[in-house]
């Protein structure tokens, strides 16, 4: 089984030529205690059996500041694509974007709304300031990752319906409370984002860690994401360094946690679905 992980970071241990200039003004726990340089990720994927990765901007870390993970994906193209950041409101937007994306092969964007630094919703999710840039982003055809949560959901939905060929990935299933269980009435929204044949969801150890609360069980909770996207939907992140523990279990928890699905739909969870959606290493 090919194994594509959409979600690890890394950040530079040279600080001098990759300044911490975090999203909000505030560096992530995990980005202080636990770094992990793209040479360290490597061997972890190595070690892991993890063919290929498409890294995530550490925004709690770098912020829109993507020039390390730029390179880093540069320097291995065979192993790693990436995704960037940017601030989606500003007027030069567009235009960064459109550089990234041309200039330095960036494969998608990433929308940094909430996270472990910033636990409200940030209200600019659908500001109309930043139409001009998801506008860029369907002409370009790059996916874009929204890191959100459940507030976000009809400023998100406004945003389907005003950029229909945008594919939209779901970061960690906008981290909704599970603990009810099925019918998981409180994670309903999120679960209707299904009718938008765009939308992905982004299946992470933080949803694992999510969804083995309360009445809910990992398989549970898998068993009716399934059965709402489709496992062509779905995508594997490890979310590593940032969730705790070596690659090595990260992956082990996950092969575990889809073992019960048809053979097929564990490929696409764990590697098609990322394929599919960046098809950067297709083309060479």
């Amino acid at each position: 089984m090919q194994i594509v992980d959409i979600h690890p970071h890394v950040i530079a241990a040279d600080h001098a030529r990759y300044p911490l200039v975090p999203v909000g003004g505030k560096l992530s726990e995990w980005a202080a205690r636990r770094p992990v340089a793209c040479e360290q990720l490597l061997a972890a994927m190595d070690e892991a059996g993890v063919a290929q990765a498409v890294l995530v901007q550490a925004s709690t870390a770098h912020g829109h500041d993507n020039r390390y993970t730029a390179d880093s994906a540069a320097a291995h193209p065979a192993r790693l694509a990436w995704v960037g950041s940017l601030d989606a409101l500003a007027p030069d937007a567009p235009d960064r974007l459109t550089y990234w994306v041309r200039e330095r092969g960036m494969a998608g964007l990433r929308l940094f709304t909430a996270g472990s630094t910033m636990t409200e919703q940030a209200p600019w999710l659908g500001d109309p300031a930043s139409y001009p840039t998801w506008a860029r982003a369907q002409e370009l055809g790059i996916p874009v990752c929204v890191q959100m949560r459940l507030a976000g959901v009809p400023a998100l939905r406004q945003l389907l319906d005003r950029f229909p060929a945008v594919r939209v990935i779901v970061d960690h299933f906008a981290r909704p409370p599970l603990e009810d269980g099925p019918p998981y009435a409180a994670a309903q929204p999120l679960f209707a984002l299904a009718a938008y044949p765009q939308v992905y969801v982004k299946l992470s150890t933080v949803t694992h860690e999510d969804a083995a609360v309360g009445r809910s069980t990992p398989r549970a909770f898998l068993e009716q994401l399934v059965g709402a996207f489709g496992a062509d939907r779905i995508a594997w992140g490890s979310n590593f360094p940032a969730s705790a523990g070596p690659l090595t279990a990260l992956v082990a928890l996950a092969r575990e946690w889809v073992a019960f699905l048809p053979a097929e739909d564990q490929q696409r969870i764990l590697g098609g679905t990322a394929l599919a959606l960046y098809p950067i290493w297709r083309a060479r």
